[in-house]
């Protein structure tokens, strides 16, 4: 397969394209710094660059699409609320560069703060970080990279039950140089990691936590494009973690962590069901970066 080939765009037409769009993102509710990332993306512009407006004199940019086809597809930023981060098939999330697409749910800035609560975890009982960890519900495989990059010494598996979202993941561990630290399986939550009974140090989830009658009330660009099976909780939000909280003792050892990220507002239920279990003890709630009750953490028996 060849190159793709270029478009060449004078920086004076980009530069009105650029100045119209921020305007228009504005008045439609959006961001305008997503037009910045817009252009990162996909006009190789530095954010220096975009600060000054100094590419308005250069005589010609080479971008990957045309000018047409740039507009065209922010027009379904503005008028279809795709979000910005499947037309540009790329979250941030931590130190990486993620590739997503509307398969998976789109990694969140403070669903970084799991690994970094991992990191103080293994860090006070050092043999948890040579153990193996799991990610449940992988997605991206954002939470599985961001543990195989944190417990250079662990073994990392990485499940979730859409086919899409694992070839997703896997890209993307292969892209970060990670492939062959993470075992991915497809399967619904521990159903195919039987094998791993009783071996667990850690469980990481993000796993589906909204309750199903919300979902209609959430922004459009996620209600309407990140996948459903990666949102709905059930009626209260919870159902997915019950079903963790109830069988995450059969593979997590003594000692090991159990760690999922949930809603603001469900702490004090996910506190009570981890204790009325009878397999959990230190349970803690942290918050995240906007100091919203988020994380919920315990260590089993």
């Amino acid at each position: 397969m060849g190159v793709p080939s270029r478009r060449l765009v004078s920086g004076l037409e980009l530069w009105r394209w650029y100045c119209q769009t921020k305007a228009d993102a504005f008045m439609a509710g959006i961001s305008v710094a997503e037009v910045d990332l817009f252009l990162q993306e996909f006009a190789g512009l530095d954010r220096l660059t975009l600060r000054l407006e100094s590419f308005k004199d250069w005589p010609n940019i080479s971008m990957e699409l045309s000018l047409v086809e740039l507009d065209i597809l922010w027009r379904r930023r503005l008028e279809d609320r795709v979000p910005l981060q499947y037309l540009t098939g790329v979250a941030y999330w931590r130190n990486f560069s993620l590739r997503v697409g509307s398969g998976v749910l789109i990694p969140r800035p403070e669903t970084e703060c799991l690994i970094d609560m991992v990191v103080v975890a293994t860090n006070y009982i050092s043999e948890l970080g040579q153990g193996i960890w799991v990610d449940m519900g992988t997605g991206s495989g954002a939470i599985a990279c961001g543990l195989a990059d944190v417990l250079t010494e662990a073994s990392i598996y990485a499940v979730d039950c859409s086919p899409v979202a694992l070839a997703i993941a896997r890209q993307n561990a292969v892209k970060l140089g990670l492939a062959h630290r993470i075992n991915f399986y497809e399967g619904y939550w521990w159903q195919p990691l039987e094998h791993l009974q009783g071996q667990v140090s850690g469980m990481v989830a993000n796993p589906p936590y909204i309750p199903s009658r919300i979902i209609s009330t959430l922004q459009p660009e996620i209600k309407d494009h990140e996948p459903r099976l990666a949102l709905d909780g059930g009626v209260d939000g919870l159902d997915c973690i019950r079903f963790l909280i109830e069988t995450a003792p059969l593979y997590i050892v003594s000692g090991g962590v159990w760690l999922v990220e949930m809603m603001a507002g469900q702490g004090e239920e996910v506190t009570k069901i981890l204790y009325g279990h009878g397999s959990y003890y230190q349970v803690k709630i942290f918050p995240d970066l906007e100091g919203v009750d988020r994380f919920a953490m315990a260590y089993l028996k």
